[in-house]
């Protein structure tokens, strides 16, 4: 029986990919854009630059750099995410790492497989674009999931702060202190741009839908409205940390009563693809009998026609709205 290591090569190539593009992150920034990190980002640059603008203008421009690079080609499948996911590096460093990821992909496979050229080619620039979109798609998750974890706490931080008789402003400065990443450095910002007379409320509502978070939201207006018609900000916000804890709570719930639901879901659509990788690996001559037939082109492209129908199904029958 022949083994062949072709197909492992590509799995640990593309898995180097990745780990080069977070080694590459930490090497550069460091610690603090680590979200682990219990010092927020903006602090961290406020110990190492002291001018309070400068640090802001930073932060400003790495919040919006990657939705107002949605236009270029290549960026755009990954705009989004690299937005939610607050990468430092700009869309130019990011495609200039998929360029340089290729190359090594391409390196590697040279080295560790006998593909054809073309073959080489296109694997080597859809690992140098996955790795990246992987990786951006996966601090995006973290992120995110992280946010809304904090912000229930964050409100009634802010509650606790206006009680005591400080303005909302202060409030979010507390929060801003207090609150270690993601919120922390981005109530940092709200606060900083408070300070240069921009209003509370637009600065919130433009971190509610550069995040598209729906608690955010709900902030956001609540704000908004009490600025508008009065009212106790505090109790407001009371409510709305009791309806956020309360959706997390329900989120958390539906998470798990789906969990087995949805890793059968993704064990069925992995399961053709793992099967077929490991007949290369055990029995690379296989398919040999009947790879030159006519028939053969046709029906691998059914076969990977319903593959990819077959994981959009059932991404539809396990994504459960609530």
């Amino acid at each position: 029986m022949q083994i062949s290591a072709a197909p492992l090569i590509y799995i640990l190539i593309f898995v180097a990919v990745v780990l080069l593009v977070e080694g590459l992150y930490l090497t550069v920034f460091g610690k603090s854009i680590s979200l682990n990190n219990r010092m927020s980002r903006r602090l961290a640059l406020l110990e190492k630059n002291q001018n309070r603008e400068q640090v802001l203008a930073q932060l400003r421009k790495e919040m919006s750099q990657h939705l107002n690079s949605r236009g270029i080609p290549i960026y755009s499948i990954l705009a989004t995410k690299a937005q939610k996911a607050n990468i430092a590096f700009t869309p130019k460093q990011l495609i200039g790492i998929m360029a340089g990821l290729a190359v090594f992909s391409y390196i590697g496979l040279t080295i560790g497989t006998e593909a054809a050229l073309p073959i080489r080619i296109l694997v080597a620039i859809c690992m140098g674009i996955g790795g990246v979109y992987t990786w951006v798609n996966n601090k995006a998750k973290k992120r995110m999931a992280l946010l809304e974890e904090q912000l229930p706490d964050a409100v009634e931080l802010m509650v606790r702060s206006l009680r005591v008789g400080h303005p909302f402003s202060n409030a979010i400065g507390v929060v801003s202190k207090e609150v270690a990443d993601p919120l922390g450095t981005e109530f940092g910002v709200i606060a900083d741009e408070a300070a240069y007379g921009r209003d509370i409320a637009e600065s919130l509502k433009a971190f509610a839908e550069r995040m598209d978070s729906q608690d955010l939201r709900f902030l956001a207006v609540a704000v908004t409205i009490q600025q508008q018609s009065g009212g106790n900000l505090a109790e407001i916000l009371d409510g709305l940390a009791k309806v956020i804890r309360a959706r997390f709570k329900l989120f958390r719930r539906v998470k798990a009563i789906t969990a087995e639901a949805k890793w059968s879901g993704m064990f069925l659509s992995a399961f053709p693809i793992g099967a077929l990788i490991m007949i290369n690996v055990i029995q690379p001559n296989y398919y040999d009998d009947v790879y030159d037939t006519p028939e053969f082109i046709p029906a691998a492209l059914a076969v990977a026609v319903f593959l990819v129908v077959n994981v959009i199904f059932m991404k539809i029958m396990v994504n459960i709205k609530v």
